[in-house]
């Protein structure tokens, strides 16, 4: 599966990107992918091939290009219990410096940017993202209730920005919860909100999973976790893109 590196023009300078795609002489529906807090590695490179093998050109942003290239911090190979609080001690500055206004700017440029690129169909896209890119896809979706016909979202802080928040969303929808990221009351007002904004979706706690379930270099790893996440993925892309 190629594996090609960009750089996406963006109101504040250039984004280190990658997108993977098949290696075939046709156009694919375009998938936006957003990277957990601990950005593009090797994990995500294997993720968003594995789902451009199901016919899928995936647009994977540095979230963080504002502080450098990706990798924007030196990170080990497994990402341990150990070692998660001097990372997220560097980590969470950018985090923060993440504000609504600069997510929804890079949102402008990088569907603008995947919905050019040659190897991309004419027709909606999708996002998806993990964590915080969770979140930053749903604001993408909310912010572009025309192009984009999917949302999944996987242990994000989906609701934290209120249930106002959704009422935008036009797109098919997947919210995959980890145990450890919600209550079952939090995820009752989460589904009320999506039924006022009357999207069809699932939201759903994934039995027996932390928050992080889906990265395979991480404690958090739960092997059903990534599967179900795949099991629920693929048919929403499917059916909201043409694709099945």
């Amino acid at each position: 599966m190629p594996i090609k590196m960009l750089q996406i023009p963006t109101a504040d300078g250039q984004a280190d990107a990658f997108a993977a795609f098949p290696d075939g002489s046709r156009r694919y529906p375009g998938v936006l992918m957003y990277a957990d807090g601990f950005g593009i590695r090797p994990v995500l490179r294997e993720m968003a091939r594995e789902l451009a093998g199901h016919g899928y050109y995936v647009l994977v942003p540095n979230l963080f290009y504002r502080h450098g290239p990706a990798p924007v911090i030196e990170l080990p190979e497994h990402i341990g219990e150990e070692v998660r609080p001097a990372v997220f001690a560097q980590l969470m500055p950018m985090i923060e410096a993440h504000t609504t206004e600069r997510v929804l700017s890079d949102a402008d440029a990088y569907l603008k940017f995947l919905t050019a690129q040659p190897e991309v169909d004419a027709g909606p896209v999708a996002v998806t993202g993990y964590c915080i890119g969770g979140l930053l896809a749903t604001r993408t979706a909310a912010a572009h209730p025309g192009q984009v016909a999917a949302l999944a979202a996987f242990h994000g802080p989906v609701g934290v920005d209120g249930p106002d928040s959704l009422l935008k969303l036009t797109a098919e929808v997947h919210f995959g919860h980890a145990e450890s990221d919600l209550t079952p009351e939090a995820l009752d007002e989460l589904n009320q909100a999506l039924d006022a904004a009357g999207v069809s979706y699932t939201s759903e706690i994934y039995p027996g999973t932390v928050h992080g379930f889906t990265m395979s270099d991480t404690d958090a790893f739960s092997a059903s976790g990534l599967k179900r996440h795949w099991d629920r993925l693929l048919p929403l892309l499917g059916r909201a893109l043409g694709n099945s």
